[in-house]
């Protein structure tokens, strides 16, 4: 005998409905909430901190600068016109020191209001604007897929069409779209300077994606043929992380050894083009970590929430159902690593109405084993003098043959 089942297998489970509650206070909603949008608070109050951190950087150095440079005029012997003349030089560069905090701070203010604006959205759903606020949900969760797939305009015209710049984080993208870019373009300067303006926060996350750039640069000086330049570079710049990655260095070395590329696979594998494409991948996780990003798409997160409850082995097989989301290839390959979904209780959906069989619509079994709802065989008797022809292979029988099935 064989049954059609729902879109998404054999079976799924059977739940009885809770018992209405009393809604939820705003602040409970905001908690449910947060559970879910760790990113969206955290990657702009990082960023925020960034900035801050930075600004501070820049205000130690240069006001060190000014004392140090007052003391040896202090202790210097110079004539009253030079000691004006270097004061108000001093003077000056406090001045221009002063103007670009005051830039700095305006950038402070603004991503203080993108970190409250972003608190106040996540308060803002109730039972009134909980469709919007959901709609408004989705565009985020499409923008932040567009933006990591490297698609920027299409990205950018959504978050302005939708008066949501504050609530995603396109400068963000912009910022790593630059190291991307280079990297592509076989360029390893911009990732470098990514790498020391945030070697703090890296070195606590303990990252290797600056030595496999200096790597690759050896590698490049290699390539290029300029062996006592790859050397010098290699005790300068490679030399400091000896203790940590011995094994790697040790392979890499060994390639100034050779004349052009090598053709034996382990130090050719240094040669290859994929290397950069290596080091894109491993810039991206590298940069969703320093901003406590997921390291996938929140779309991709989403969908799987969703296909784990979808996911039998009838999805797999020739004969599922267009109906059924992983009929298609790209949400097949979404599934893979998900759990099948628990099923306890047969479910059966017909095969033309599409409706669901239960004891109120019942299924029938025709001679051939195949299975419909009694609905739809009824109407196809009344439209054929009560014969019924089976959709799938033509069989023609009477109404009377059919055979009640029972679901357990």
């Amino acid at each position: 005998m064989e049954m059609d089942s729902l879109p998404n297998g054999n079976s799924t489970t059977t739940s009885t409905t809770a018992p209405s509650t009393a809604p939820p206070s705003k602040l409970t909603q905001l908690t449910e909430s947060l559970k879910l949008e760790h990113q969206f608070l955290r990657v702009p109050f990082e960023h925020y901190k960034k900035t801050i951190r930075a600004n501070l950087r820049a205000v130690e150095k240069e006001v060190s600068s000014v004392i140090s440079a007052v003391n040896d005029y202090a202790d210097s012997d110079i004539s009253n016109d030079d000691a004006v003349q270097r004061l108000t030089s001093l003077v000056s560069r406090l001045q221009g020191l002063k103007r670009k905090m005051e830039e700095e701070r305006r950038t402070e203010n603004l991503q203080a209001e993108r970190c409250c604006a972003r608190i106040d959205h996540l308060e803002s759903p109730d039972a009134e604007n909980l469709t919007g606020w959901a709609n408004m949900r989705l565009k985020r969760i499409l923008v932040d897929y567009m933006l990591r797939m490297s698609y920027y305009d299409t990205g950018l015209k959504l978050a302005e069409s939708s008066n949501m710049l504050d609530l995603v984080d396109i400068d963000i993208y912009l910022e790593a779209k630059k190291v991307i870019d280079a990297l592509q373009n076989m360029e390893i300067a911009p990732a470098l300077a990514w790498c020391a303006e945030n070697k703090s926060r890296l070195k606590k996350l303990k990252s290797k994606f600056e030595f496999q750039l200096r790597l690759q640069e050896y590698i490049e000086l290699v390539r290029a043929e300029n062996h006592m330049g790859a050397i010098a570079y290699a005790r300068k710049y490679l030399a400091p992380w000896a203790a940590m990655h011995t094994k790697e260095m040790q392979q890499v070395f060994a390639t100034v050894a050779f004349k052009g590329i090598p053709e034996c696979s382990v130090y050719k594998a240094f040669f290859e083009p994929k290397q950069w494409d290596y080091l894109v991948e491993q810039f991206k996780q590298e940069f969703c970590r320093l901003y406590g990003m997921n390291p996938e798409p929140l779309l991709n997160i989403f969908l799987q929430a969703g296909l784990s409850s979808l996911k039998t082995p009838y999805c797999y097989e020739d004969d599922c159902t267009r109906e059924d989301p992983l009929s298609q290839e790209s949400f097949r390959k979404l599934a893979i690593p998900l759990p099948y979904s628990k099923q306890h209780h047969s479910k059966i959906v017909c095969y033309i109405t599409k409706e669901l069989m239960d004891t109120e619509n019942p299924p029938q079994v025709l001679p051939n084993g195949y299975v419909y709802s009694t609905k739809a065989l009824e109407e196809m008797a009344k439209r054929n003098d009560g014969k019924i022809t089976c959709p799938r292979t033509s069989l023609v029988c009477n109404y009377s043959e059919l055979v009640k099935a029972y679901i357990s």
